[in-house]
């Protein structure tokens, strides 16, 4: 039996898509799994900011084509890049344990954050992490940047950075994790809408493939992840605005924390909130209460009067 797996090309999404090919084989040695690289809009454009491109499924779209056209089995996505809405005919079958959920900061000297001085030059390529910082440190200024993990690793020290903040888990993915200078406590900076996770995306005619991938499926990852997701579904959520959020379970508790940012770091509104069980529409409710408090006034900011809430359910 042969699997082909549709990913980008990238060298963080071979590994991950590598990583699901070998839990395949390993539980099941009569397949043999084969990857097809597809390239997305989002690799196409490299020298403007993903806030400044617009749309949806920047780094998702053609590889769902595919899938849709049969010319692969299944996807795996970063969760981080799977909008919310999902293709007709396509599923989210299974969400893979989490790796560290954190960014971390990799600096040029081993200097930490919170002892830069005024004026240090930090680079990301996003938004969430931009506001975020300068929330908390206004001083500090911020450089956008783009590329691999090991690009933007470079540009430390080709762009005279004092150092970039990315993902841990594509960090540590990557063989990275002894350049980490620090991890971001969600205390400064909420990690992306399923960050650290991976997801496997079917179609939803094709069982077969859904059975083979479903066991790979972690529970308290797929329903932290799909709690944050309802969250950014009902914010009507995109990478245009500044938002977070970050779902646990604890003591069999589904708590989440999500935050809406002012791009410039001016505004934070946030807020916890935990379900008694492990209902994923918590991540509404956390939505519901940002948007009371003025989460809305900064989406029209940004987008425009005419938005609204997505769907409340």
């Amino acid at each position: 039996m042969r699997l082909i797996i549709g990913t980008r090309g990238s060298a963080l999404a071979l590994w991950q898509a590598r990583h699901v090919a070998s839990l395949i084989e390993r539980a099941q040695p009569e397949i043999q799994v084969e990857l097809k690289k597809i390239k997305t809009k989002g690799d196409k454009i490299l020298d403007t900011p993903l806030a400044n491109i617009g749309g949806k499924g920047l780094f998702t779209k053609e590889i769902e084509e595919a899938l849709l056209d049969g010319a692969v089995d299944l996807a795996v996505h970063s969760m981080k890049d799977l909008p919310t809405d999902l293709p007709d005919g396509l599923k989210l079958a299974a969400v893979l344990e989490r790796e560290d959920p954190r960014d971390v900061f990799v600096s040029r000297d081993s200097t930490g954050l919170a002892k830069l001085g005024p004026g240090a030059r930090i680079g990301t390529s996003s938004l969430r992490r931009k506001a975020f910082l300068l929330y908390a440190l206004p001083e500090l200024e911020v450089i956008p940047i783009r590329g691999n993990v090991d690009t933007r690793l470079k540009k430390i020290q080709s762009e005279d950075l004092a150092g970039v903040i990315l993902a841990c888990a594509g960090v540590k993915r990557m063989g990275f994790a002894g350049r980490i200078t620090g991890y971001m406590d969600t205390s400064l900076i909420l990690p992306a809408i399923g960050q650290g996770a991976l997801g496997i995306e079917t179609r939803q005619d094709d069982p077969r493939v859904e059975s083979i991938v479903r066991p790979l499926n972690h529970e308290d990852t797929e329903t932290c992840v799909l709690a944050e997701r309802a969250f950014l579904r009902r914010m009507g959520g995109g990478c245009q605005v500044p938002m977070a959020a970050y779902a646990e379970i604890r003591d069999n508790r589904l708590c989440i924390t999500a935050a809406v940012v002012n791009p410039d770091g001016s505004t934070m509104i946030r807020e916890t909130l935990t379900d008694n069980g492990r209902d994923s529409s918590v991540g509404i409710q956390v939505a519901d209460i940002l948007i009371q408090r003025g989460a809305s006034e900064i989406a029209k900011a940004v987008l425009g009067q005419d938005w609204k809430p997505g769907p409340a359910g």
